[in-house]
């Protein structure tokens, strides 16, 4: 590597933020750039280790200590060939990953991790500012179609590699634009809609064809796509959110995370926002629910001028470093403070919701909550939790916001009117290693198959799925392998 000294000489280090104050007056990302000699010193932290875990550790097989040398080089076209050989949208990556490779990083046993995911980030946008990002056209076309259901990062990146192979693919996306979660899911203060339009610019300019506001199964004919294609990807997600069915669910006041997200994303947009306004102005807020979502949700109301933000889980708080449940280099479940917490919220642990109280017009002004006592049983087994006598109370809440994760894909459509089988949990099945359902040309990826997961599962996902469409209509795939990455840019 490039400097065999660098993990003693430099500790890590994260590009600085505009403050908490300043940020949340508006919905701009607020991470500064790191200067060259500040990415110099990050990169050269890697460690030429015999065994790189981070490459087990990200679920893309990123070629990481081999992108880090490039960067401390300043090779930046060498990182970008080395780091787009795994990785369709590092851009995405690089702002809304929980970065587990930085879990597995071997440096991690003992001191801060190697910041791969800064690094990741910059390699990309200084990529796009050097002119070496490119379309990837094809050379010969196989007049095969495809069509992909769904733009989020699955369909993506099944749009983009099935593309690469020769294949025309048409996109259906049923919102007004493309993007899925990444436009109407992950607020602009984490990933601003120009970094979508920029990558859904160059795909096209690939010959990806995007149809919106086309809902396969209501307004665009499945068996249409059914004749016309020669295999269809279905990427739609996991988009039905777990509900909380307790006494006062119907008062108005009560919503989806999803619901609260997607209007504030439309109306930075500005876009027409649909339904009635959900607006955390001057309103207590109570965020149910204690991960990825809830956190954008907290930012939300922040930025909206809440009266007060809280978030609930109903777990209980997770230790802050390792114990000897997590060792390395699984991932952690340590305790996890966001930008958005950084911004303002009380967190509270253990909790459970057991009404929604409405005042005499029918919205929302108070939550009964209870505290909870989780205890595992002294020979292992599943954790239980029971009620705490005496802490049952109300507290004011005018906006509730229910961010408990997703449950499984949508079924009334789309997936009714396909046949297609389904699993034990809701999702679309389909063959391990094939990702193809019970109806031959039709094959599955991302949220929609394995259930709510991160975006770079998605991106894994989708590029594993396209490989297994090419070689369904080829006979063999001229795609790169995850299980081969490690020897590409090398």
């Amino acid at each position: 590597m490039g400097k065999p000294t660098g993990f003693i000489e430099f500790t890590r280090e994260l590009p600085s933020k505009r403050a908490p104050a300043e940020r949340v007056n508006d919905y701009k990302e607020f991470v500064d750039r790191f200067p060259q000699q500040k990415l110099n010193q990050q990169s050269a932290r890697c460690m030429n280790c015999g065994v790189p875990f981070c490459h087990s550790g990200c679920p893309l097989g990123n070629i990481i200590p081999e992108f880090n040398d490039a960067v401390y080089r300043n090779n930046w076209e060498e990182a970008y060939e080395i780091l787009s050989a795994t990785n369709n949208f590092p851009e995405f990556t690089g702002r809304i990953c929980p970065a587990p490779c930085e879990s597995a990083c071997v440096l991690g046993i003992n001191q801060p991790p190697v910041a791969i995911e800064e690094i990741e980030k910059h390699i990309i946008e200084i990529a796009f500012d050097k002119g070496f990002v490119k379309p990837r056209k094809p050379n010969l076309r196989t007049g095969k179609k495809i069509a992909v259901v769904g733009s989020g990062p699955a369909g993506l990146a099944v749009a983009a590699q099935l593309n690469y192979a020769g294949h025309t693919v048409t996109v259906y996306e049923r919102d007004d634009a493309p993007g899925g979660l990444l436009r109407y899911g992950i607020p602009d203060f984490k990933l601003e809609k120009w970094v979508v339009e920029r990558r859904v610019a160059l795909l096209e300019s690939e010959g990806v064809q995007f149809k919106c506001n086309s809902e396969v199964g209501k307004n665009i004919s499945i068996n249409d796509l059914l004749r016309e294609s020669h295999a269809i990807v279905l990427a739609g997600g996991s988009t039905i959110p777990r509900n909380l069915s307790i006494p006062g669910r119907e008062i108005n006041g009560v919503y989806f995370a999803m619901e609260f997200l997607k209007q504030q994303n439309q109306r930075v947009g500005k876009k027409i926002v649909s339904g009635e306004d959900i607006l955390a102005t001057g309103k207590n807020i109570v965020v149910i629910g204690g991960g990825d979502t809830g956190s954008d949700c907290v930012g939300t109301s922040n930025r909206q001028g809440a009266a007060s933000v809280t978030q609930f889980e109903l777990m209980p708080k997770p230790p802050e470093t390792r114990t000897p449940f997590m060792p390395w280099p699984s991932y952690p479940m340590v305790l996890k403070t966001t930008s958005s917490h950084e911004e303002g919220a009380q967190r509270h642990w253990a909790i459970a919701t057991k009404e929604f109280i409405s005042d005499t017009n029918g919205n929302l002004k108070a939550l009964k909550i209870v505290d909870l006592e989780w205890k595992t049983p002294s020979g292992g087994g599943q954790a239980s939790f029971s009620e705490k006598p005496g802490t049952e109370r109300e507290i004011p809440c005018e906006l509730a916001l229910l961010a408990m994760g997703f449950v499984h894909p949508q079924r009334e459509g789309l997936l009714t009117q396909l046949d297609v089988g389904l699993d034990e949990r809701g999702n679309v099945k389909a063959d391990e290693q094939s990702f193809q359902t019970n109806i031959q040309k039709i094959f599955t990826a991302g949220d929609m198959r394995r259930g709510q997961s991160l975006v770079v599962w998605a991106i894994s996902e989708g590029r594993e799925c396209a490989r297994k469409v090419d070689e369904y209509l080829m006979g063999g795939s001229v795609l790169e392998s995850k299980d081969k990455s490690y020897l590409l840019g090398v």
